[in-house]
């Protein structure tokens, strides 16, 4: 049996499983949690997590050291961060269009009166941009400081790139280094569906199904927008400037995305990303390697989508208007914070917080969504993931035919 159809056999079973601990007494649950479910998952995102820090420098390195001279990265990184922006803009719009349509949060439905939320202040724009450059790389990279081990494998790859054949024995060293990693990441995912299980049960479980009800609703209309953002944003993306085939495109990557969900981590799943974008959908290493770890930090349309559908949804409870010149606020506020807030823990609810302070809507109303954030944040992440997939997939396309172009004009 594939890899792809046990994972998603382990995913039905753990949501089946999970259901039927709602129903069970609170001990079952807990014991089932504390001695296996927990355990086996925690197990698991360490192993993942375990080479997200190697992969993600030495693929850096390698793909900025193959895409060659600095003006060919330079104008990949601004076709990526403009792809970024973009569809996190049309994510926003699709999210307030949805929650406005659906109206899951009517007025009066909703007891406000103990809703409580500690807000928390995120770094300032500046002091994040001038964060990026690491003091200390080796202390960035003990800490996971995604943003900064970006910067410097990056420095790393142009030094590789403008020395050429002086410094190909490290060259050769750092794919050595990506083969081994490969080698692991493939013998981790060995142990995909085992985890996948335990999360999802563990997630589920956990929610019981009377937050699940309450908040109904308030799931759809987060749920369509990511089915609708990603069926029409991306396929048109991938179909007009990538001509290709969106369907094909989903078929394979969909491995990826299943690790996504059962993990909520789009920097757990980056290695098993890049596998299957490189070897299923045939995206060039240089290409994949520079475009899918810097989408996994900055690119988050899945979270854009919950940003603006909880936004709406927060208006309705607190019966609060919206008025046009506050909706274009929250697009243009959340689309540079993506950018802004990127590595910050809890990054989701932060921004959200930004959003909902830059047009006089109450903090609080963010606690009425904690109950199932945990649940569509496995959601949202699968779709930031296909969202990386898919530029690096549209990039490496348009680079394929401009030098097949410049091979026949040459011949």
């Amino acid at each position: 049996m594939s890899l792809t159809k046990k994972i998603i056999i382990a995913l039905i079973l753990g949501v089946v499983v999970g259901i039927g601990f709602s129903f069970a007494p609170d001990y079952l649950f807990s014991a089932a949690n504390t001695y296996v479910l927990d355990p086996v998952g925690q197990i698991f995102l360490n192993l993942i997590m375990m080479i997200v820090v190697p992969i993600v420098f030495v693929s850096i390195v390698l793909g900025t050291a193959g895409l060659g001279e600095p003006a060919k990265l330079g104008k990949i990184g601004l076709q990526t961060i403009s792809f970024f922006l973009v569809t996190t803009a049309i994510a926003l719009t699709i999210g307030m269009s949805v929650g406005l349509i659906l109206k899951p949060g009517k007025a009066g439905v909703f007891d406000t009166s103990n809703a409580e939320f500690s807000e928390q202040t995120p770094p300032p724009f500046m002091e994040t941009l001038i964060n990026i450059i690491p003091e200390n790389p080796i202390e960035a990279m003990a800490s996971g400081e995604m943003l900064q081990i970006i910067a410097f494998a990056i420095f790393i790859g142009i030094a590789l790139a403008v020395l050429g054949e002086k410094t190909n024995g490290i060259y050769r060293l750092f794919e050595q280094a990506n083969d081994v990693l490969i080698f692991i990441v493939n013998a981790v995912m060995k142990t995909a569906p085992y985890g996948a299980f335990a999360l999802i049960a563990s997630a589920i479980g956990d929610s019981g199904i009377e937050a699940l009800g309450s908040m109904a609703m308030y799931m759809v209309s987060v749920v369509l927008a990511l089915i609708l953002h990603a069926a029409i944003t991306y396929s048109i993306a991938i179909k007009g400037i990538g001509k290709g085939s969106p369907l094909k495109f989903y078929k394979d990557f969909f491995p990826a995305m299943s690790l996504g969900f059962s993990t909520s981590s789009s920097s757990a799943a980056l290695p098993v990303a890049m596998q299957v974008a490189q070897e299923k959908l045939g995206v060039r290493k240089s290409i994949s390697s520079f475009v899918q770890p810097l989408g996994a930090t900055i690119n988050m349309d899945g979270t854009a989508i919950m940003q603006a559908v909880a936004t709406v949804f927060i208006a309705q409870v607190y019966a609060v208007p919206l008025g046009v010149s506050d909706m274009l606020m929250v697009v243009l506020t959340a689309t540079l914070a993506s950018v802004g807030t990127a590595g910050v823990p809890s990054v989701g609810l932060i921004m959200l917080a930004m959003v909902l302070n830059q047009i006089g809507l109450p903090v609080e109303g963010i606690a009425l969504i904690v109950g199932v954030d945990r649940l569509l944040d496995m959601l949202r992440t699968s779709l930031n993931m296909t969202g990386d997939a898919a530029c690096a997939y549209i990039i490496s396309e348009n680079e394929k035919r401009k030098e097949g172009k410049t091979a026949k004009s040459t011949s």
